[in-house]
């Protein structure tokens, strides 16, 4: 049943009733008067205020800026209001980003009803993309090459376009291997390549411990092989057994 169909069966229960004080017929009227306003089209709020738009696209930019590497360049895409909202008028919209919620890519920025006849709170979707120079695929390359200068290129892109760090100088990514294809044009990122293994088991290590406002380095044996990224154990000439992060060419670093 629509809202003015609903309306209506309402005022016709009450004529029903008998004779009515003035008050009722008055109450009676507001809500009448309510619920034509609701199914009027200007009743929901889903275009918003240009100058709403433009705090939403601010906060967007401000946000996406504190992560973006240097010499890039920010740009925001607004979406629109889900059209099946029904929002009450509202006279002072405020934009917030959502806790958790991610800064680059496709994202959403939350609005706040705060000064309005109904208290709302809706989001609204935006695509942040962070655009700057990185290492691209020169032509179409498959799992397992080890990379070298022919592979490689620099292209302006999307960073915020997928997941993963990209790589700015390419002399970084020589012998690197890839763990997935990559198309032509496609950036190089961390998650495409093969994780190095920095130490092989038994292997004598350099451990730095470091906690807060000093460091400590000393020699120990790999337990395991030493896997970029990846924890490791380590034990030191006292016999004590330590868990630490491979770091580098026999290199692991623990935190305390």
């Amino acid at each position: 049943m629509s809202g003015i169909s609903g309306c209506k069966a309402a005022h016709f229960r009450s004529s029903k009733a008998g004779p009515i004080s003035r008050v009722a017929a008055m109450l009676r009227a507001t809500l009448l008067l309510v619920c034509l306003l609701a199914a009027l089209p200007g009743w929901a709020q889903t275009v918003l205020d240009p100058a709403v738009l433009e705090r939403v696209r601010v906060l967007a930019e401000t946000a996406a800026r504190v992560a973006a590497p240097p010499n890039t360049r920010v740009a925001v895409e607004i979406g629109a209001l889900d059209a099946r909202l029904r929002l009450a008028p509202c006279r002072q919209v405020q934009p917030y980003l959502p806790p958790g919620m991610a800064v680059w890519g496709k994202s959403r920025i939350g609005l706040r009803c705060t000064d309005g006849v109904a208290r709302w709170n809706v989001t609204l979707p935006v695509r942040v993309a962070v655009l700057g120079r990185a290492v691209v695929a020169a032509s179409p390359l498959p799992a397992g090459v080890n990379l070298s200068q022919e592979h490689l290129a620099l292209a302006d892109i999307d960073i915020a376009a997928e997941p993963g760090a990209v790589f700015t100088d390419p002399d970084v990514l020589i012998g690197r291997t890839l763990a997935r294809p990559l198309g032509a044009a496609d950036a190089v990122r961390a998650p495409a390549l093969k994780s190095r293994q920095w130490f092989a088991a038994g292997e004598t290590v350099q451990v730095r411990v470091a906690g807060e406002g000093f460091a400590v380095a000393s020699e120990a044996r790999a337990m395991s092989a030493g896997i970029e990224g990846q924890d490791v154990k380590v034990r030191f000439e006292s016999g004590r057994v330590a868990s630490g992060r491979a770091v580098g060419e026999r290199r692991v670093e623990l935190l305390l």
